[in-house]
């Protein structure tokens, strides 16, 4: 059963605004009642000159932005929506992995929740084979330097009637009559869990990117299936997913050789099997 608008918790911004440095160092976290797109309102506030840490969590997000300009609009307080600034002093080439990273945070997150979750490369997280939360980062131009915008959206109390797509789920749903977990609270989990990933992933070094490229494989079920890779040239490529290489990217071996592939170099990656179609 559906819940009702009332049976939905706003956010709690007393316990957002006051958030302790030693949970998640570095965050400022602002609720907005309604937004077109978290998203939008960072690109906003960065190029005006916010610092990193700066959050944005809507309670109604009316168009919502994914990868391939795809959109949605979620129903008041049923979902967890918010976007992040981050102002990386890391190498552009290693930007690639912020999408994973994040991915690995929100799987993190709710696997600690209970959720038996897992990251599809480059940028989901799903429970089963069904979608229950997207990423979206953005690299923006500003006066004081590139800096990255993550979208974050997470299916936290949307009943089956509500859901964007078939292929998708909730917590609510998954849960299956149990406690769904308070936005709130798990707002601040995912915002910890991300810190933790993004400042190892800014101390730098190839021993920290062998330990993040291993510890996403290890929660990426993409990994060890056959895949349907599909190109923006039109072709295709498949075969089985036997890694993520130290620069995040995605290896496939190929009926005749072994590619590594970007997420910025695909369409769309889907199990072979048409399970977890992205």
């Amino acid at each position: 059963m559906t819940a009702t608008s009332a049976e939905r918790p706003s956010l709690d911004e007393t316990v957002l605004s006051g958030l302790s440095p030693d949970l998640v160092p570095g965050v400022s976290v602002e609720v907005v009642a309604q937004a077109p797109s978290t998203n939008a309102l960072v690109v906003e506030r960065a190029r005006a000159g916010a610092p990193e840490g700066l959050v944005v969590v809507t309670e109604h997000q009316t168009a919502g932005r994914g990868r391939l300009d795809r959109t949605w609009e979620t129903p008041p307080r049923s979902a967890l929506t918010f976007s992040v600034l981050l102002r990386p002093t890391a190498p552009t080439r290693s930007w690639p992995w912020l999408p994973l990273l994040a991915g690995y945070a929100v799987d993190k997150a709710l696997k600690a929740a209970g959720f038996r979750a897992g990251v599809k490369w480059p940028n989901d997280v799903l429970i089963g084979d069904r979608k229950v939360a997207g990423i979206l980062v953005e690299r923006i131009e500003t006066d004081q330097g590139p800096c990255a915008v993550v979208g974050i959206g997470i299916n936290v109390g949307l009943g089956a009637d509500e859901l964007p797509v078939p292929t998708a789920t909730s917590l609510a749903i998954e849960a299956d009559g149990g406690a769904v977990p308070d936005r709130t609270a798990l707002l601040v989990d995912v915002l910890a869990s991300l810190r933790e990933s993004y400042d190892a992933w800014q101390a730098g070094g190839d021993l920290a990117g062998m330990r993040l490229a291993e510890s996403y494989a290890d929660a990426c079920v993409t990994v060890g299936r056959e895949v349907r890779v599909d190109l923006p040239d039109g072709s295709v490529l498949t075969g089985m997913a036997t890694a993520i290489d130290p620069s995040g990217h995605l290896v496939v071996a190929g009926p005749e050789r072994q590619v590594a592939v970007g997420a910025g170099d695909v369409v769309h990656v889907r199990a072979a099997d048409g399970h977890g179609a992205s």
